[in-house]
């Protein structure tokens, strides 16, 4: 079984992933998506498609530095486009890998982009979190040691969800659902 969970930065995602898998009597394995595609900035060939459309001033000792390359591409949504195209190939790999080692569990998948990709259609249960705009940014404020502007960009870059995709739409802080979706 896989569950897909969704929702903007801040909204718990990965908490939610947590609370899941403590609730839950069955082997619950989580992929953090975002992790995924930072660790595809350390790939050599996406290094190198990075410097070639960012510039090299996303560098810092010759590794990417995701704060710069972060100011770049939560500026636009057109260059978080260009991000995603130069990291995806990488990014597959990896989920892949996670899906086929972890096919015996329960896998919970984590990701903001998540609808926008095949993987979604894979998963057996859709889980979207709309949680309100203010408590997202004090979050994420406190969870990524960002400023205020720093999480308007990130927002911006951001997508919009069709609510009717998700089997489930939680819109409180409380995760009140949590307990009935671990009856899995």
């Amino acid at each position: 079984m896989i569950i897909g969970i969704c929702g903007k930065s801040g909204s718990g995602k990965s908490t939610l992933a947590r609370n899941i898998k403590e609730l839950s009597s069955k082997k619950v394995v989580h992929l953090d998506i975002d992790k995924v595609g930072h660790n595809a900035l350390t790939y050599d060939e996406a290094k190198e498609e990075l410097v070639k459309t960012f510039g090299k001033d996303v560098l810092n000792n010759n590794i990417v530095d995701r704060k710069k390359l972060g100011d770049i591409v939560f500026n636009s949504r057109d260059e978080m486009s260009k991000l995603t195209d130069i990291t995806w190939k990488y990014m597959q790999l990896e989920i892949n890998r996670f899906l086929i080692d972890n096919k015996d569990k329960v896998i919970i998948l984590d990701w903001l982009l998540l609808p926008k990709t095949d993987y979604f259609d894979k998963c057996d249960i859709k889980i979207l979190l709309d949680i309100p705009y203010e408590i997202r940014k004090m979050r994420a404020i406190k969870r990524d040691n960002i400023s205020s502007e720093a999480f308007n960009l990130r927002e911006k870059a951001s997508i919009d969800y069709d609510k009717t995709k998700f089997d489930y739409v939680l819109e409180n802080t409380e995760y009140e659902n949590v307990r009935k979706l671990v009856l899995i």
